[in-house]
């Protein structure tokens, strides 16, 4: 089978449905089931919290019990069934349980396809990492295009059924032919022996977690005041949602040509690029708080998120064991996505209680650190090229 196109097609279609909840859930809950702003911002953020000890501690001991296409079914099935418990969920308190449930399964199913896509390029039957992951990101933008259509036309109780529907594709598409390395059960004893503080015992994984926990985090007042901070400089309403997918496309574009344009360069390399492309993105916003220099800095999310998660992947399929995988991702998952975003949602906050592009300016005490500490990793690596590990791939190194 076409391992290439089966990548795509799986991150494809979960990125559809993560494009019609990132952006539309809260608003979803606080339209359709009469609760609060405050409310919801509660709940969301109680999902967070459990995201980040479901992929940190859930995902990673699953990993070591069942075969990736299992667990990935496995998650699909969960997040159905509770998608489904929204329905009859009406009180604040029935709606933080069905959240919690939700966020044990759903977001479990980012790092299980990451994890998924360093097997297949580590047994050499994924070529490309950065090709498959930009269907990814072209799904995520298609999703907000309808359903911005449908919604408008039908109502915000669209989204509920638009998300039951993309996670029953997804499902569909999970339970078809997958390429049979994904159906390998974990071998127990390897396991075992590998727990999570193996990884650290790996040459600069905890370097390089570092490194992209503080590149992540950075993003944390665009991904929660974003849409509020254009308001506030007078973006036309009718244009802001255009305005944030320009992020999503510079993000396309870099993870479709990242594998034959970086192939060459270190991960240091790329973390100091990320991290300095980051501190010049929200220095522009803070800067300039105007809509046209919003748009340009808008573009370095190429940089800031995809150059940065390119890196980490490539660091994982070059040194990571197989079996350390959906750990190394697990913990990456939580920290770097989950519990250090919302401590710096925060801390952003509060900046733009203050001032509104103060809450950008502030992230620079993430990006410099990390531009820092990437720049050491990268003396370390260029002093002295290790021999290529065996689990490398060609296309990534």
């Amino acid at each position: 089978m076409n391992t290439q196109r089966w990548m795509s097609k799986q991150f494809f279609s979960f990125y559809m449905t993560w494009g019609i909840f990132l952006p539309y859930w809260s608003g979803w809950m606080i339209h359709t089931k009469g609760i609060s702003v405050s409310q919801v911002s509660l709940i969301m953020s109680l999902g967070l919290i459990a995201r980040g000890f479901s992929t940190f501690i859930a995902f990673p001991y699953l990993s070591g019990k069942f075969s990736s296409k299992t667990l990935l079914n496995g998650m699909a099935v969960g997040t159905l069934i509770a998608i489904l418990f929204y329905i009859p969920a009406n009180s604040f308190a029935s709606l933080v349980v069905v959240t919690l449930l939700l966020h044990f399964f759903y977001p479990t199913l980012m790092p299980a396809l990451d994890s998924a896509a360093g097997f297949l390029v580590q047994s050499k039957q994924l070529k490309h990492y950065g090709k498959s992951r930009s269907w990814g990101s072209i799904g995520f933008v298609v999703a907000g295009m309808i359903l911005t259509f449908f919604t408008g036309a039908l109502g915000d109780e669209v989204i509920l059924w638009a998300l039951l529907l993309g996670i029953s594709v997804f499902m569909f598409l999970g339970f078809m032919r997958a390429p049979a390395i994904l159906s390998n059960k974990p071998q127990i004893g390897r396991t075992k022996k590998g727990g999570m503080l193996e990884l650290f015992r790996i040459k600069h994984f905890g370097l390089v977690l570092v490194i992209v926990i503080l590149l992540q985090s950075a993003h944390a007042s665009y991904y929660n005041y974003g849409y509020i901070f254009l308001q506030e400089i007078h973006a036309p309403k009718y244009l802001i949602g255009t305005i944030i997918n320009i992020a999503v496309i510079a993000e396309i574009i870099f993870f479709l040509i990242a594998d034959k344009s970086f192939h060459k360069f270190s991960v240091g390399s790329l973390l100091t690029l990320a991290a300095l492309g980051s501190t010049v993105r929200w220095i522009l916003v803070f800067s300039f708080p105007n809509v046209i220099v919003f748009c340009i800095a808008q573009t370095l999310h190429a940089c800031s998120f995809a150059m940065g998660h390119y890196a980490f992947m490539k660091y994982l399929i070059k040194h990571i064991p197989p079996e350390q995988i959906p750990k190394a991702q697990g913990i990456y998952s939580a920290l770097a996505l989950s519990w250090s975003t919302a401590a710096f949602t925060i801390f952003g906050g509060y900046l733009y209680e203050i001032e509104p592009k103060y809450a950008f300016l502030g992230m620079i005490i993430c990006t410099i650190p990390s531009m820092l500490i990437a720049l050491v990793y990268r003396s370390i690596e260029h002093k002295k090229e290790t021999p290529a590990m065996m689990f490398s791939s060609p296309e990534l190194k």
